[in-house]
């Protein structure tokens, strides 16, 4: 089922499927072609029966895809069968929007702890989630086996906060922080710079008001 030789932009776009899935089963739309997918989605149908074909056959021809078996499929081969333990490391304004965000829209993941160096924000529990001293953070690890950490400190303490998580066994990090990270061969690091993509979409408010002068 899970195949290790699927293309990275196959497997960035395995979430997107399960969450328009998941609208679909919460609106009881229990049956849905490739191309009302597509629509729902905005890939194209042959991308979603290509993306869908590296890990099996799922649909019915002349049918489509029953929508609950589906999405158990693709919970299964991302891995999401039972709730990944992730802590969210920086407890500024940030952190704590990705804490509230995780623990009450995200069923997949389970925020076990918050960590900073801050003593004013140590000791908050932001909704049952605590903020601890990261020099607890190989403590909760290894009581927890967390796999996957947030990073959302600012630049300036990221490349300590980095050494920390590493240190404490995590090999995968989301990294909210606009700065590079150095980091060993075989962890892996997702970069979400915020500040980048708004400055993209400004270009598309900016090219409308030049085309419209």
């Amino acid at each position: 089922m899970v195949n290790k030789n699927a293309p990275k932009s196959v497997i960035r776009r395995l979430p997107v499927y399960l969450r328009i899935l998941d609208n679909l089963i919460r609106n009881e739309v229990e049956v849905i072609s490739s191309k009302d997918l597509s629509e729902e989605i905005g890939f194209t149908a042959e991308q979603i029966r290509k993306d869908l074909a590296f890990f099996g056959a799922f649909g019915t021809r002349g049918t489509g895809y029953n929508t609950s078996f589906l999405r158990d499929k693709i919970i299964e081969i991302i891995g999401l069968g039972e709730q990944t333990n992730i802590v969210v490391v920086g407890a500024g304004h940030l952190g704590i929007a990705l804490i509230r965000y995780n623990v009450t829209k995200n069923p997949y993941v389970n925020v076990v702890a918050g960590f900073d160096v801050d003593p004013s924000v140590i000791g908050e529990n932001i909704l049952g989630v605590e903020v601890m001293n990261i020099a607890r953070i190989n403590e909760i690890v290894e009581r927890y086996n967390v796999k996957v950490a947030v990073l959302a400190v600012p630049a300036e303490q990221a490349q300590a906060a980095v050494e920390n998580i590493l240190e404490s066994g995590i090999n995968v990090i989301f990294n909210f922080v606009p700065t590079k990270l150095y980091v060993k061969k075989g962890v892996y690091v997702h970069n979400a710079d915020l500040s980048m993509e708004l400055q993209s979409l400004i270009y598309y408010a900016t090219a409308e008001n030049i085309k419209d002068s």
